[in-house]
């Protein structure tokens, strides 16, 4: 029976990460397009429970991974997840989204 990754400790996490990066690869090089971002999603999943919830509080603005030019602004926690908006050249998304906390990147002050 597989645990849920918030129930393995950082060493089993710190091998699933290896283990699902060694199978992006493959896919990648098979050109398995599908299979890629699932495998690229569940490594950053994994990535977030490695983190610290408590170092991302509502009213906060990040970067996001992967989307340069765009940031986050937290409005509450759950979890490993941040909810809140995407901001693009200064204008707040209306549609409020979850990210897992190791999407988020450098704070902008």
């Amino acid at each position: 029976m597989e645990k849920r990754y918030s129930e393995l400790t950082p060493y089993e996490l710190n091998q699933e990460i290896g283990m699902l990066k060694e199978k992006a690869r493959k896919a990648e090089q098979l050109g398995i397009v599908n299979e890629y971002a699932v495998l690229e999603r569940k490594i950053t999943m994994a990535q977030s429970y490695l983190m610290n919830p408590e170092d991302y509080n509502s009213g906060e603005v990040y970067e996001i991974e992967g989307d340069p030019g765009v940031h986050f602004i937290i409005t509450y926690m759950n979890g490993i997840f941040a909810w809140g908006h995407r901001i693009h050249n200064g204008v707040e998304n209306k549609e409020e989204e979850g990210l897992p906390i190791s999407m988020l990147r450098t704070k902008v002050e």
